[in-house]
């Protein structure tokens, strides 16, 4: 196979002229099969747009084909993730035999490979299944009842679920694991589309039953899956710390009540907002450190508006919805920039707390939703916390998002811009109408973030508005707050992926390794691998 970057054709060409052009720059040899390995839109020209491609194709005079001067192909790079280790035989009562808890992206993921590999997993989840997950999510929507244990942010496929389902990554994957993670999503029913889109996402309404097919696997397997199931305690060979200390169960709580599992080996995929469980490693000992994260809010402008800003006037409408990405040093040296920029999509109360609110945003496959938003966040550092320790950070969210449920009593918070530059509270909305996920009140964001973070908003949102035409405008809709960006904490380990008290694995975004649907996956993957390898090594 010969790889060919940097492949223009105009937007709306089809399969025919793709392969023609491949033809001519293989010197008028039609590839004998030809597979998309990139994609994405050029709109530096607009309104003349193009898709730039990278392709693989394979030829049956290859050598002759690299040899061309200026060819521009080379040899295709062969990445194929391979797991280290299989186990043919592992009974339910062994006590080597791995758990996870959690069955967010990287701990489903480890549960597929290593239940594909002989390891039968057991897999722990706080929350419900993603079906009765999508009841209670869609009750607090409608009704704002919140369920703590089966919520936005816990249950079956994690935080990802709802939201955009985005799935690009900045992780190198020299191991091939990106690769496996989008070919397995595909081969559990996402659209193909996304081993080759450059900002590849899947859905909400697509993710859902994606989950739920990992699962049926892992279950077929030989893997075991108990939802509503809280990890509450660990219990640890030695209660004095030191080197030695090993994992030799889990203290659960179910519906049932409390009761132990044995164990020597423990995943641990818990997501960014499993404050309690961060609570009991810290009174039990498990190292761990306050990092930087990011708050801010998130904004509502019309999907017409950011389309006709990146694509032109008259831009053809079988283009998907359009995403952008900003970023703006302050003059009070903080800096301020977009995250999860969800096309077409819905803000969303992705609360987990009582009394406590915060927002996210969510997109369906088709992003087709008439208003696009995102995060416009800044970083705040353990230097800005006024709590000091591991958990500082995770007291400096609790803070605000307190503040936050306050201010729209219990209820979404929003403010228009220009309300938000002078100080004072929203009366109503301009010409944008929110599309939000839950119930939305008028009020006055200053009084749920620090100053420092609403004075670099404002410049931010002013800079932001001289590269796309009116993202600055005064009805522009702010809602707050933004604070589940990563975990506040991350959980130490070693180059074994180890923490200090062996057998306990920490994985994932909730334990600081990883950050959206795909690194957690991938990390997911490297766990499992340490995992395995220390089982059969033993």
């Amino acid at each position: 196979m010969l790889r060919y970057s940097q492949l223009k054709l105009p937007v709306g060409h089809t399969r025919d002229q793709l392969i023609q052009a491949v033809t001519k720059k293989a010197g008028g040899k039609k590839p004998e099969n030809l597979r998309i390995i990139k994609r994405s839109i050029d709109a530096r020209k607009k309104p003349e747009l193009y898709y730039i491609y990278t392709v693989e194709a394979s030829f049956s005079n290859e050598k002759q084909i690299l040899k061309q001067k200026k060819g521009g192909w080379v040899k295709a790079p062969d990445i194929n993730y391979s797991f280290p280790c299989h186990r043919k035989s592992l009974t339910v009562s062994d006590e080597e035999r791995p758990v996870i808890v959690g069955a967010g992206p990287a701990g489903l993921f480890a549960g597929l490979v290593l239940a594909r590999h002989g390891f039968c997993p057991v897999i722990f989840e706080r929350g419900d299944p993603v079906g009765i997950r999508q009841q209670h999510v869609e009750d607090f929507w409608d009704n704002n009842i919140l369920d703590p244990e089966s919520n936005v942010q816990f249950g079956e496929g994690g935080a990802g679920t709802f939201s955009d389902g985005k799935l690009n990554t900045l992780v190198k994957d020299r191991m091939g694991r990106n690769h496996f993670v989008l070919n397995e999503l595909v081969r559990h029913g996402a659209p193909e589309e996304i081993l080759y889109e450059a900002k590849p996402h899947i859905g909400t309404d697509i993710l859902k039953s994606v989950v739920a097919s990992i699962r049926e696997e892992i279950k077929e397997r030989g893997g075991e899956f108990h939802f509503r199931t809280r990890v509450c305690g660990l219990i640890q060979s030695s209660a004095s710390p030191g080197p030695d200390r090993q994992i030799t169960g889990l203290m659960l709580s179910t519906q049932e009540g409390e009761k132990e599992w044995a164990c020597r080996n423990v995943i641990l995929a818990i997501g960014h907002s499993a404050r309690d469980t961060f609570y009991m490693l810290d009174r039990q000992e498990v190292p761990m450190t306050s990092k930087a994260f990011a708050i801010g809010v998130r904004v509502e402008h019309p999907a017409e508006m950011i389309n006709i800003s990146q694509y032109g006037e008259g831009y053809p409408e079988f283009l998907p919805a359009a995403s952008y990405k900003l970023t703006h040093q302050c003059a009070n040296g903080r800096g301020v920039y977009s995250f999860c920029m969800c096309p077409g999509g819905y803000v969303v109360n992705s609360s987990s707390e009582p009394g406590r609110l915060c927002v996210n945003g969510m997109s369906y496959h088709g992003r087709d939703g008439i208003n696009s938003n995102s995060a416009i966040i800044t970083t705040v550092t353990p230097e800005d916390f006024s709590d000091k320790g591991p958990l500082a950070g995770l007291m400096f969210q609790r803070k605000y998002e307190e503040l936050a449920y306050k201010a729209g009593q219990g209820r979404i918070p929003a403010q228009l811009l220009g309300d938000f530059r002078r100080h004072c509270p929203s009366s109503g909305f301009g010409k944008i109408l929110p599309a939000v996920k839950g119930e939305v009140r008028l009020a006055d964001l200053w009084t749920c973030l620090p100053d420092y973070i609403c004075d670099s908003l404002i410049e931010g949102m002013g800079a932001f508005g001289k590269r796309i035409k009116g993202y600055d405008r005064e009805d522009t809709i702010l809602l707050g707050v933004e604070t589940r960006t990563s975990s506040p904490v991350r959980i130490m380990r070693d180059d074994n992926s180890q923490s200090i008290l062996r057998g306990l694995f920490p994985c994932g975004e909730g334990a600081g390794y990883a950050g959206g649907i795909t690194s957690a996956a991938m990390d997911g993957l490297k766990v499992a691998e340490a995992v395995a390898k220390k089982i059969v090594e033993n």
